[in-house]
């Protein structure tokens, strides 16, 4: 026999037992949220390969649909999911990986015990389904191993060198020639050198470590060095010859927007601390575009170069 609390002032009659409003409503909006990320993870699932990662996906979507259906046996309900968070969340596990994806969403809702506890007693199994919510479902996606998350290492070696050499090369650039097409032109010829360089030193650094997978290190440190030296060098090839401060800035605002969204992504896929490694690294290549710029005004003023 249920046991009434006083969350509203009406009641409703279910098979369970006598729930309040407000009881109801909360296993409602669980009810719903339940389905949708059954949704979730059954379509990332079926958008991959056969496998253990496949396997869990499909595993976790059942204990989903299985929670929505005891819900459903309180709410006396048939509830739809949210249509645009299952395109949403389908839609980032194939652009930024389904590790990222689900830790997104899983960081969305919060703590479910603390959703459970203010109707355990009225509804028993919330309090099983909070554990499963909380500790079961939390062991499956820590079991999740993504290919493109082993090579974090090297992503983060490929933008933080990328990063703080090209935006120091730019800004000591940028005073010193003062003309944003041949800074581009620069900066294009040195960023391609360095990538070439960098890929080939992460390969032959893991090789020698006895990485069996060194070729797609020096392939990732590569792709996100030359993403990375595309996207500062941009300004300076689309806006005019004199525009050269104007890109300065675009560059330096990039830099920040390119450390905030990385950092953002390596803290919800790994679980790390995101200011502290912002900070870092906005910090470090500031500093040394700062300097760059102070050499680039220096080497201007006393070689007599003009442009």
């Amino acid at each position: 026999m249920a046991i009434l609390i006083a969350y509203g002032r009406y009641t409703m009659q279910t098979k369970a037992g006598t729930l309040s409003e407000k009881a109801l409503a909360v296993l409602s909006a669980m009810q719903i949220n339940e389905l949708t990320e059954s949704h979730i993870y059954n379509g990332i699932a079926k958008r991959m390969k056969a496998g253990e990662n496949r396997d869990i996906l499909l595993r976790i979507s059942q204990d989903e649909r299985r929670h929505a259906s005891i819900w459903q046996g309180y709410t006396n309900k048939d509830v739809q999911p949210k249509r645009f968070k299952v395109f949403w969340f389908i839609f980032l596990a194939r652009v930024l990986g389904f590790t990222f994806a689900i830790k997104l969403m899983e960081r969305g809702e919060g703590n479910a015990s603390e959703t459970y506890a203010a109707i355990d007693s009225e509804v028993p199994e919330a309090a099983t389904v909070a554990h499963e919510e909380d500790v079961h479902e939390q062991a499956l996606i820590d079991m999740l191993d993504e290919e493109r998350l082993q090579y974090v290492g090297s992503m983060v070696l490929g933008l933080s060198d990328a990063l703080v050499e090209l935006s120091g090369t730019l800004a000591g650039l940028t005073l010193a020639l003062q003309h944003t097409r041949i800074i581009a032109l620069s900066g294009l010829i040195t960023g391609i050198s360095a990538t070439l360089s960098m890929a080939s030193s992460e390969y032959l650094s893991s090789r020698s470590e006895g990485n069996p997978n060194a070729v797609k290190s020096g392939l990732y440190t590569g792709a996100v060095y030359l993403l990375t030296v595309a996207l500062l060098v941009l300004p300076y090839l689309l806006l005019p010859v004199e525009g050269y401060f104007i890109a300065l800035a675009i560059m330096l605002g990039a830099v920040i927007l390119i450390i905030l969204g990385f950092t953002y992504y390596i803290s919800v896929a790994k679980d790390v601390p995101f200011l502290k490694r912002f900070g870092e690294m906005a910090g470090i290549s500031l500093a040394v575009a700062g300097l760059s710029f102070l050499i680039g005004i220096a080497v201007k003023h006393f070689l007599g170069i003009e442009i």
